[in-house]
């Protein structure tokens, strides 16, 4: 690639990234900033890496920063990155810092970024495809990366956003403007793009370049149909168990392995996520069935075949979604009742949570409840949570204790 092209490129490019727009600082682990470790930002497309990258780059007295999905860049492979660095040197031979926007889309760019770490360089590195750590990057990097995961807007992030003051306490018409903002946020998610246009139309066209550039072009999958088809059907099914064999059937696919390896690239865009039944045997929570949850609400609104509105099964993923931005370790609970969400920390089980819209009707608060004090009972646990809309209550039963905690509530604690 041609050095004067790549030079007006680089020059344009950190013009626009230092550009004085309002962001919404995000959050994320202060040792990203102190530790000499490779850090590798990864989540879906268009959650905020870059944004994230302006933020840490406040942080940083001389640095260097390239997007390597500019379509100018198509020619650009690993042979052009000794160039690369030449003209980043160029601009300022201090630099000691570089930041790499979505990398993976070049070949070999993990040899040229230890190479760079192996000289005494601070790199930040960011990709929307968890193969950035595949076996063979993490042999490359062994040792030398630190991960960070990026979603997009957790609710804190979406009412900082919003310029909406979160308190202990707010007074009823606060609380009419919250209620808006949950309906808001748990309708159309929380992309920042989508955060601020409100617009369904864009954010299926975020879906689908999710589908064809990160999954079908990345993977080279030939049968377009049969892969769009599981996608679709997986927004529709949030929350619900799955696996591989009745998948399989209920697509007519032509074999288990082809659903299997569909379901890992879905993963690997981070469009969806699984989470086991829990047993104390690792086998078994690899055979037993899935459940299954979208990154973003907004995505199964926009995308999916939702006949009528569910409100339960988005208010589910939600808060899945929380959890694992919280980083816990998450399983779902099914014996003679089932739990919907328990939380191991270590080798314990530390909490137990079930999900549901309302419990207005009576058989909807006895399954509830009888599924919490199950596992609670299980586990040997004397408190336990279950989140709804608006229901807040506290039951006792001797030494038990079951908080029914309304969605925002439980969000902001």
């Amino acid at each position: 690639m041609e050095k004067t092209i790549l030079s007006q490129l680089i020059i344009e490019q950190k013009k626009i990234f230092e550009k004085d727009i309002q962001i919404v600082n995000r959050d994320f682990p202060e040792i990203i900033i102190s530790s000499p470790k490779i850090i590798v930002i990864t989540g879906v497309r268009r959650c905020g890496k870059s944004t994230l990258l302006r933020q840490l780059s406040k942080h940083c007295r001389n640095y260097s920063y390239i997007n390597f999905e500019d379509e100018r860049l198509l020619d650009f492979t690993y042979h052009d990155f000794n160039s690369l660095l030449e003209i980043f040197l160029s601009f300022n031979r201090r630099s000691k810092t570089f930041f790499f926007d979505e990398i993976q889309v070049i070949d070999g760019w993990e040899k040229f970024v230890r190479r760079l770490f192996t000289d005494g360089y601070k790199i930040f590195v960011t990709g929307s495809n968890a193969s950035l750590l595949s076996s063979e990057i993490a042999t490359s990097l062994t040792g030398r990366n630190l991960r960070v995961e990026l979603f997009p807007f957790s609710f804190k992030e979406y009412l900082y956003f919003s310029k909406f003051e979160i308190k202990k306490i707010f007074t009823t018409k606060e609380k009419a403007i919250l209620s808006q903002h949950i309906k808001d946020y748990l309708h159309f998610g929380g992309f920042p793009e989508i955060v601020k246009s409100k617009d369904f139309e864009e954010l299926n066209q975020i879906y689908q370049d999710i589908i064809i550039k990160d999954l079908l072009v990345r993977f080279k999958i030939r049968d377009h149909k049969d892969f769009r088809e599981l996608s679709l059907f997986l927004l529709s099914n949030i929350g619900k168990k799955i696996s591989f064999n009745n998948l399989k059937k209920l697509l007519e696919f032509s074999n288990t392995s082809k659903v299997k390896n569909y379901v890992d690239f879905l993963r690997e865009a981070y469009l969806f996520f699984t989470i086991n039944k829990y047993d104390p045997s690792i086998k078994k929570q690899i055979v037993n069935d899935k459940k299954i949850y979208a990154v973003d609400t907004g995505l199964v609104n926009s995308s999916s075949f939702q006949f009528s509105e569910n409100r339960g099964s988005i208010l589910e993923n939600a808060v899945f979604l929380e959890l694992k931005k919280r980083h816990k370790e998450i399983f779902y609970f099914e014996e003679k009742k089932e739990c919907d969400f328990i939380i191991k920390s270590g080798r314990n089980i530390t909490h137990v949570i079930q999900v549901t819209d309302n419990l207005s009707n009576p058989s909807t608060r006895k399954r509830e409840i009888e599924g919490v004090k199950y596992a609670m009972n299980q586990f040997n646990l004397d408190e336990g949570t279950i989140v709804t809309f608006g229901t807040e209550e506290t039951i006792i039963e001797g030494s038990k204790k079951i908080h029914i905690i309304p969605y925002w509530k439980w969000l902001l604690q």
